[in-house]
């Protein structure tokens, strides 16, 4: 399949920003943090992945590595993938509001931030059945691609949580406004249609389509 840097980093935005968006333990985290200490705590817990994920990252590639001359493996890999971004995308379409309740113990925000990612199996599946793949495909003839991708993923992962962190900071409420609802319906919905592309190459690998 021929490689596009530019739809490589197109897809790591959009994945980014949802993952940098969607509720969980980490931005639940960000914003307990931030409610709590104010916006530089939850920045400090933002920050959590780009110390946290290099071993997954590393781990991911190297299983990928060992499978990827067995296509079965592979497009079970690929369609694990689409599931995954498929129960993303529907929590995205509807999402209704996310909580904002104040929590946590008095420890080192950043601390806090590396272990909840750490325990969260989020990033594991991700980069196993998702960002590996993408990421191993791009890296022997393009690794500017894959560069492109991993680049565009962290920015807007972290830049995003980031922006709760100072939009929580300046009103609580705006995590259950309009605008916020409606960011999550488009990137779900355009998560579905990744989805799709996953679950399609998926199918392929394992013979079932043609």
């Amino acid at each position: 399949m021929a490689v596009d840097a530019g739809e490589y980093a197109l897809t790591g935005l959009v994945l980014g920003l949802s993952s940098g968006l969607s509720p969980g333990p980490l931005l639940t985290l960000v914003v307990s943090e931030t409610l709590q200490r104010g916006a530089g705590a939850g920045i400090r817990v933002a920050a959590a992945p780009l110390l946290t994920d290099l071993p997954i990252v590393l781990v991911s590639l190297a299983v990928l590595a060992r499978v990827a001359d067995v296509a079965p493996a592979m497009g079970a890999l690929s369609l694990a993938g689409g599931l995954l971004l498929a129960h993303f995308g529907w929590q995205g379409l509807t999402f209704r509001g996310a909580a904002t309740e104040s929590r946590g113990s008095p420890a080192g925000s950043l601390w806090k931030g590396i272990g909840a990612n750490l325990l969260n199996p989020a990033p594991y599946l991700f980069w196993l059945t998702v960002g590996g793949p993408l990421v191993h495909r791009a890296l022997p003839g393009h690794p500017l691609a894959a560069g492109g991708f991993a680049a565009a993923f962290y920015t807007c992962l972290v830049g995003s949580k980031i922006l709760v962190a100072v939009a929580v900071q300046g009103s609580r409420s705006w995590l259950h406004g309009r605008g916020y609802t409606l960011i999550q319906r488009v990137l779900g919905a355009a998560l579905c249609l990744f989805a799709l592309r996953f679950a399609w190459d998926g199918l392929r690998g394992l013979g079932w389509v043609g």
